[in-house]
């Protein structure tokens, strides 16, 4: 619920991902990338494609 809470609060641009509680950050990263469909919001090493080196 609380992972929820700060995932919308990135889509919604109240936040970033790095401002996400360390203890939270890898239900945040599952719920932008599989529940939003944003994975430019979170980073690679959480599986997302933020920072990633484009070619």
């Amino acid at each position: 619920m609380i992972a929820m809470l700060f995932a919308n609060r990135i889509v919604l641009g109240k936040m970033t991902f790095k401002q996400v509680p360390a203890k939270l950050k890898a239900q945040v990263a599952e719920i932008l990338i599989e529940d939003c469909g944003l994975p430019e919001l979170v980073p690679v090493e959480y599986g997302g494609t933020m920072g990633a080196e484009e070619a």
